[in-house]
């Protein structure tokens, strides 16, 4: 293998090269994180990606709903309608075995 001037071999040089950019780089992003202005900017990124969050997924559901599609708001809506139907057929039952138990008591 060929050396360099400086008695390292090429492989070496370049670890060397990359664990000291690597070191900078790591002083620098340290830097950076301390700040506060970085906390401020982490809180408004977070808001606005939560915000986009929250477009993107009215707009799906607007297409949906225009593409007359069931969307999770419908189907949340029909599972709610599904369950008020079910208990005033409950009740209509009951109704129903109660005259059913009356009109045996008449016959008898």
């Amino acid at each position: 293998m060929a050396k360099q001037a400086d008695g390292q071999k090429p492989e070496e040089q370049v670890r060397s090269f990359y664990e000291q950019a690597e070191g900078r780089m790591s002083k620098a992003l340290e830097e950076l994180v301390a700040r506060e202005s970085f906390g401020v900017l982490l809180a408004r990124m977070t808001e606005n990606v939560v915000a986009m969050w929250k477009i993107g997924s009215d707009m799906a559901d607007l297409t949906l709903r225009n593409l007359r599609l069931a969307g999770r708001q419908d189907i949340v809506r029909l599972s709610r309608q599904l369950g008020r139907t079910e208990d005033k057929l409950e009740r209509v039952l009951q109704e129903v075995e109660r005259l059913q138990d009356e009109l045996r008591e008449l016959k008898r």
